[in-house]
């Protein structure tokens, strides 16, 4: 079954891996009527197409034959990770991936999307390496490029920037203009593919000694990722999670039978080399994490191979089970790594680590059993917004406004950002508005419309978007979620009793959606905003309704945020303590983690003091509407 004993490692992966369970299941998501409502002539048929299988929907602006090959292998992942970690029997209830491939470079560099919820590394700046991942409150997206990427590890004076300086002087030393347009479109050229190579084509090469970073690769190091903070949502190191997605970059299909993984990265040995070794102590002690890019000898290679040791060694795979429940439990770094003894000793077994050959994995399974993918191309009004979802995550996130007792640099940064944010965000809204206009019988252009201007604050612009997309889809719970909440967003600013009135009936609207579809996460997260934004006490089925929404996304750190703070209103802190620590101690610097560290901070003081918490009065009553609320688990 294995060419090295696949028993041994699965034995591994269930101790090592499947540290977390216990999570509450959700209910499977019910699956819309992918079909455009609309009136008179339909568009074309763009060059998009979408697969969909169980735990993915994948976006392409490439060939068919392409995406469901890369779609299906995300599901033989999915498979492969689930009889490693023991799931293979239970049912999948999480909401699926939306991962979306863009096929050229500039127009992925374009769309210029900041991770503000996952980071890697921090690597040597030589690794930079391209791709988007936001575990949003409604569903986990992804985006990468479908070109592969190209890594020079070892420095060479010649270059693309020197070649193009060189290129330059000789354009500006000639008198003809043809001659000057060719080299400075030659440079653009040069510029534009430095570091990539096509499905097809080669970059330009330099002599430097470079290795390939596939575009494969970093779909299923992502998927890897996402599928370990999903089902086993943990407080886990950053330097586990990047060498987990490692370990996994390199899977390969042979004959539709046989899964391989396991095997080195490409180019392992030559930046191992360039790089040497790196000091164990900084990254078990996380001190890597505060190290400058352009300074770091810390690499994915470097992750991939202290991860790998530490699931293939029978003496320390033990320790490393031991060490990441330390972390799990909030332990700090320092004191987590002293389970794995002495340290010299460790960086001398992982030196000669790198000398031997290195166990991989071949498991064989029944091809057949792996699902295809239900595909469709998108017409253009539906492409036309691709994009424009993929960035919304991030142009709705704005920095905080700085504190009054900010250092006076600080708060000049801060304001600068927050300023750029905004303006961006208005840009964005406008595009978004033009093309809503532009596409103004497409259900879907008005719904992406209408959550953007909720979720930026504008509640009669939310209103009239949710109108115009009501007119194309009345059936649409999505519909009722926005109307709600514009309504809640416009309560904000109403005196007594038009407030009251309005928020009666945003709510009334909400419980309708989550009535309609029973399955939706949107109804639940706008039925605790409904309390949140109005500064109420959140009902017990509001309560109800967030948790459940963070069982369905359990990688949220928004919806882990707000779920801790309530139960602890509630006198709950010990419930609210393992929700919030893989936000407040986790991997990555969320907007969200210095309210979650604060919060972590209180609940600890709370359980010293002998839990000794306020609760709700006896006569309390949840506010109107809350009683028809219908949660289905």
């Amino acid at each position: 079954m294995a060419r090295i004993s696949s028993i041994r490692l699965l034995a591994l992966a269930g101790g090592v891996l499947a540290l977390f369970t216990g999570n509450a299941q959700a209910a499977p998501i019910a699956k819309r009527d992918s079909d455009i409502v609309v009136t008179g002539v339909r568009s074309s048929f763009s060059n998009w197409r979408q697969a969909e299988t169980s735990h993915v929907v994948m976006l392409s602006d490439g060939s068919e034959q392409e995406l469901v090959r890369l779609t299906r292998n995300l599901e033989r992942l999915h498979w492969l990770l689930s009889g490693l970690m023991g799931r293979s029997d239970v049912d999948d209830e999480k909401l699926k991936i939306h991962i979306t491939l863009i096929g050229e470079v500039a127009e992925f560099d374009a769309l210029n999307l900041h991770n503000v919820r996952w980071q890697q590394g921090p690597f040597n700046d030589l690794f930079q390496i391209g791709r988007y991942y936001d575990p949003r409150e409604d569903g986990a997206v992804m985006a990468s490029t479908r070109v592969d990427q190209r890594v020079a590890v070892e420095h060479n004076p010649v270059n693309a920037e020197s070649v193009s300086r060189v290129l330059s002087g000789m354009a500006m030393q000639s008198g003809d203009p043809q001659v000057q347009s060719a080299i400075f479109g030659l440079i653009g050229e040069l510029n534009l593919s430095a570091g990539m190579r096509g499905p097809h084509g080669s970059a330009v090469s330099f002599g430097e000694k470079a290795i390939n970073v596939s575009a494969e690769s970093l779909l299923y190091a992502g998927y890897a990722q996402h599928y370990l903070l999903t089902y086993f949502p943990a407080a886990y190191p950053r330097w586990y999670l990047d060498g987990f997605g490692q370990i996994f970059a390199t899977m390969a299909v042979k004959n539709d039978h046989v899964l391989e993984f396991g095997r080195a990265p490409s180019g392992a040995g030559a930046v191992l080399h360039e790089f040497g070794p790196y000091p164990i102590k900084d990254v078990l002690s996380d001190a890597y994490l505060t190290q400058k890019p352009h300074k770091t000898g810390w690499t994915p290679v470097h992750a991939w191979m202290l991860t790998h040791f530490l699931f293939f060694s029978d003496k320390r795979r033990p320790q490393l089970r031991q060490y990441l429940a330390a972390r799990a439990a909030g332990a700090d770094a320092l004191t987590a790594a002293k389970i794995f003894g002495d340290q010299v000793e460790l960086g001398r077994e992982l030196r000669a680590y790198y000398a031997t050959r290195k166990p991989y994995l071949q498991i064989t399974y029944d091809g057949a059993k792996i699902e295809q993918p239900i595909v469709r191309r998108l017409r253009e009004s539906e492409a036309a917004f691709v994009k424009g979802r993929l960035e919304l995550g991030m142009r709705v996130e704005i920095p905080p406004a700085p504190a009054a007792e900010t250092p006076a640099d600080e708060a000049k940064t801060m304001a600068k950002a927050r300023a750029q944010a905004l303006r961006q965000r208005g840009q964005w809204l406008e595009g978004l508005r033009r093309d809503a206009n532009r596409w103004s019988r497409e259900p879907e252009a008005q719904l992406l419309l209408a959550e953007a201007e909720c979720r930026s604050g504008n509640g009669a612009e939310c209103l009239a978007a949710a109108a115009r997309a009501e007119a194309l889809a009345p059936n649409d719970a999505r519909v009722l979620v926005w109307k709600g909440l514009g309504m809640v967003l416009q309560a904000a600013s109403a005196q007594s009793p038009a407030r009251e009135q309005l928020l009666a009936d945003a709510r009334a609207l909400i419980i309708r959606a989550n009535q309609s579809d029973h399955e939706a996460v949107g109804p639940l997260l706008a039925y605790y905003e409904s309390f949140a934004a109005a500064g109420e006490q959140p009902s017990v089925a509001a309560i109800d309704g967030l948790q459940k929404a963070m069982e369905e996304v359990p990688a949220a750190s928004e919806t882990r945020l707000e779920l801790a703070k309530a139960l602890v209103g509630r006198g709950q802190a010990d419930v609210a303590k393992p929700i919030i620590l893989p936000v407040a101690v986790g991997a990555y610097d969320t907007p969200e983690k210095p309210a979650a560290r604060a919060l972590l901070g209180r609940i600890d003081s709370l359980k010293g003091q002998g839990d000794q918490q306020p609760g709700l009065p006896s006569n309390s009553r949840p506010p109107a509407g809350a009683g028809g609320m219908s949660l289905h688990r």
